[in-house]
């Protein structure tokens, strides 16, 4: 019987079952994976794959893509293996020591994007930049913007500025625990997607998150470590009306309204996701 892996196509059909059983994804995910493992493995384009899926697997190329599928199989995220994650339409290189920019987080750029004037200057800042994606994304968004990210960790920032670079955006970097390098600065615009799971919460041993750093998804008992701290801090480094946007857990939206009335920060409101979940709340500080 003739080996059906021995083609670029039948490949990819057994890889994608491998995938699907392991996983748990759908066949369509898990087929969409198998893709991209093997155009990044032999150095394609998945428009090449549809168009020599009859051509049979050489045996160099068949063992680069299976040590990838091997990894893949064993959990670790596509994304870390390409060094590549989409964003906002945009290619973000990203690593172990970045959080993977997930579709869930645009909506927190799109609410950013629309308190952001077009035409004129505001300074705006990113808490927590990670990969760079939303401090990067606004600035390319609205030029006329002063973009500043901050980010404790220096493998994270290093990313960023990769990135910055690559895509040619305007954005300052600092080196700061939160607020900690930000001593006498306000802006207009205060954004963050901080950590907010709890440090229990079993999910941080499933997934693809077991491969992700884990001081940028867990934030102590309750997962509002953090963002109690931030909502505190923000009142003293946001101009007067200034808007205080964070993304957060499926189920905390609540707390941070709270928190951010407790703040000073005005009618606070939470907004869903496309999947319906209450993702990011903001408000504006008191004149």
């Amino acid at each position: 019987m003739k080996d059906k892996t021995a083609t670029v196509a039948g490949l990819l059909d057994d890889a994608a079952d491998r995938i699907a059983a392991a996983l748990g994804l759908d066949k369509r995910e898990a087929r969409l994976e198998a893709r991209i493992l093997a155009a990044f493995a032999w150095n394609v384009t998945p428009a090449w794959l549809i168009a020599h899926d009859t051509d049979p697997v050489a045996a160099v190329p068949g063992e680069a893509f299976a040590r990838l599928l091997g990894r893949r199989l064993a959990g670790e995220p596509v994304a870390y293996l390409t060094g590549t994650r989409e964003f906002y339409g945009r290619p973000f290189q990203v690593s172990p020591a970045v959080l993977i920019p997930r579709p869930d987080t645009e909506l927190l750029v799109e609410l950013a994007l629309a308190r952001m004037p077009p035409d004129h200057a505001v300074d705006v800042l990113d808490l927590g930049t990670g990969s760079g994606c939303i401090a990067i994304t606004l600035a390319l968004e609205r030029p006329f913007a002063r973009v500043t990210a901050v980010d404790r960790s220096a493998a994270a920032l290093a990313i960023a500025r990769h990135n910055a670079g690559m895509l040619d955006a305007s954005v300052e970097f600092l080196t700061s625990d939160w607020f900690q390098a930000l001593e006498g600065r306000r802006f207009d615009l205060i954004v963050g997607n901080p950590p907010y799971i709890a440090a229990t919460d079993p999910h941080l041993a499933r997934g693809d998150v077991r491969f992700e750093p884990l001081a940028a998804l867990a934030a102590g008992d309750d997962g509002l470590d953090d963002l109690r701290r931030l909502t505190a801090a923000a009142c003293s480094h946001l101009q007067p009306g200034g808007t205080l946007l964070f993304e957060h857990g499926y189920d905390q939206a609540e707390a941070v309204q709270s928190l951010m009335r407790a703040s000073h920060i005005h009618a606070p409101q939470s907004w869903a996701d496309l999947s319906g979940i209450l993702r990011v709340t903001g408000g504006k500080l008191s004149e």
